[in-house]
């Protein structure tokens, strides 16, 4: 089974291009908070006193900054290693029917995921342990670092690189496990069927746990909105966990809800465009579950980047008549740098998601072309497609960053109503737009090539 999972990498890179990205980062991030725990660790003991006077220490920044960024990145792993796998559902099933035993697939599946990460795991810690010592001077010049401290170079070798690996492959070797059930658990004939159809459905498991984590997304909120003013960064770390929580409820209930929004928003496309609109219409709301992984990281995007943003403004507007304005500067700059940070994850995990949702759609686009759809009229309907997605996955960014910026305000200003900078939202909303839009059109168009017949066939 080796040599076969290393056979497919090799003759399908682009398939596991996103989910190398994906673990580059994961093994970034951990390098990057790790080593700044190292730093805080081997430093002198009058650094650390004087850093503590100034603002929090090396150590709490490192944590909580870190906390929901690692959360994010194990997300967008766990997320991109599910699609990197359905894009091999097909060969699996083969496998599958010419004997090939449940056993043997999870292995072939956690090998590709091993040499995956081994492979980008260099590069991972040299960018983790760069951004490092760049994260710590930036830190010191704004005070909350003493200046000898230093990320120290043996122990981020010796320590910080193995545990991080350590952690990556564990995630990465559970959610392999969790991707490969479907496949490895059903017959082979049925699991061949499988890799070209979607249930129906959403299961009833799947609903009961997506309203689970949708109540505990509003207790994180509750909590946020109730603590005191002087507790303001407890109350943006609990506001941020809990945009995350409900993320996954979207995540589990997607399916659900994609297909309703579907339905509204593509009656009017419909009577604008009787042919494309009523076939990106039919699209949608028949393959739910893609297009609920579609516009998942789409509201990934805009969730966090919306939460962050508006946390930002009204904190900033909220120290305006504070006494400890140093102290909320010093807060903002925080939240802006881990803005950038998640707004990159976010985006990550968009374009690798989107481009692999469409890429599996060679075969039913050149099934289309055998039955009389030419190129122009696929292209308008993967415009339609594209611009449908992207509403959808901004309504649900913007329905999960108003109820978490709502609690954070009643937090920070006694008022449900958070500052809200319209020129921030529109770039937000006009980036989400510029990954999806092109991400879909771009990969379209490349599946569109070639003679129609080879697609049909299931050839690459």
């Amino acid at each position: 089974m080796a040599s076969i999972a290393l056979g497919q990498m090799r003759r399908r890179p682009a398939a596991f291009a996103g989910l190398a990205v994906a673990l580059l980062l994961a093994v970034a991030v951990l390098t990057l908070f790790g080593s700044l725990v190292a730093a805080d660790a081997t430093a002198p003991p009058a650094a650390g006193g004087r850093a503590a006077d100034h603002g929090p220490g090396l150590m709490v920044i490192a944590g909580v900054f870190g906390e929901i960024a690692v959360l994010v990145a194990f997300f967008v792993v766990v997320n991109t290693l599910g699609f990197a796998l359905r894009r091999q559902h097909r060969e699996l099933a083969l496998l599958r029917t010419i004997a090939a035993t449940p056993r043997q697939a999870r292995r072939m599946v956690r090998g590709q995921l091993v040499a995956t990460t081994l492979l980008v795991a260099p590069p991972g810690w040299a960018v983790g342990w760069a951004a490092a010592r760049r994260f710590l001077a930036a830190l010191q010049r704004r005070g909350l670092a003493a200046p000898e401290v230093r990320v120290p170079g043996a122990p981020v070798v010796t320590v910080v690189a193995p545990v991080t690996l350590a952690v990556v492959l564990v995630v990465g070797l559970v959610a392999a496990a969790v991707a490969a059930r479907r496949i490895t658990r059903i017959a082979p004939a049925a699991a061949l069927a499988a890799s070209s159809t979607e249930h129906a459905r959403t299961g009833a498991i799947r609903l009961v746990a997506g309203a689970g984590v949708l109540a505990g997304g509003g207790l994180l909120l509750r909590l946020a909105a109730t603590r005191p003013l002087e507790e303001a960064d407890k109350a943006g770390q609990a506001t941020l966990l809990g945009a995350l929580v409900l993320l996954v409820a979207v995540a589990l209930l997607g399916p659900l809800v994609a297909r309703v929004l579907a339905a509204v928003l593509g009656a009017p496309v419909r009577a604008l465009a009787p042919g494309t609109g009523w076939l990106a219409d039919a699209n949608l709301r028949g393959y739910a579950r893609r297009l609920s992984s579609a516009v998942v990281p789409v509201a990934l995007l805009v969730g966090l980047s919306g939460t962050m943003s508006i946390m930002t403004s009204t904190a900033q507007h909220a120290a305006a008549a504070a006494t400890n304005s140093a102290t909320s500067a010093t807060d903002i700059w925080l939240r802006q740098a881990e803005l950038a940070l998640l707004a990159c994850f976010a985006a990550v995990s968009t374009v690798n998601t989107l481009v692999a949702v469409t890429a599996e759609r060679r075969r039913e686009f050149a099934l289309l072309r055998l039955v009389g759809a030419t190129r122009t009229q696929l292209t308008r309907m993967l415009t339609v497609e594209a611009v449908l997605t992207t509403v959808v996955g901004v309504l649900f960014g913007a329905a999960v960053t108003a109820a978490a910026t709502g609690a954070f305000s009643v937090a920070v200003t006694g008022s449900p109503l958070p500052y809200v900078s319209s020129a921030a939202c529109a770039w937000i909303g006009a980036a989400a737009a510029m990954l999806t839009v092109p991400a879909i059109l771009v990969t379209g168009l490349r599946a569109l090539r070639g003679p129609a017949t080879e697609g049909a066939a299931g050839r690459d």
